[in-house]
């Protein structure tokens, strides 16, 4: 069964989740400039998988996979330096880093399954 639109697949689903644990997490820190950056890469995950999936071709939809698991990592590489400036709690990064691995798991699944 092919997937009809991009709220059906389970990578934007999940960044959509991961950016809900990130505002939670980071809403109230008073470091604009970090919160803006870790918002903002959070919410590429989703969005470009959204973008990609209506650009209606394969070639287009894996560049933009490719953009969302770039912020993925940005996001991940966010959560180590919220823990060493004492951001955020080692277990609510465990649980974030948790939910963008499975998100980057997801997003390479995705990636090999069209190439």
């Amino acid at each position: 069964m092919a997937i009809e639109k991009f709220e059906d697949i389970k990578g934007w689903q999940k960044g959509q989740d991961l950016a809900v644990g990130i505002y939670d997490t980071f809403g109230k820190l008073r470091d604009f400039s970090f919160k803006d950056q870790v918002c903002r890469a959070t919410i590429s995950i989703s969005n470009n998988i959204a973008e990609g999936f209506d650009r209606q071709s394969n070639k287009e939809f894996i560049r933009f996979l490719f953009f969302a698991l770039g912020s993925c990592s940005e996001v991940k590489s966010m959560l180590y330096l919220g823990v060493r400036l004492k951001y955020c709690s080692t277990e609510e990064q465990k649980q974030l880093l948790d939910q963008a691995n499975e998100i980057a798991k997801i997003i390479h699944g995705l990636i090999r399954s069209m190439s």
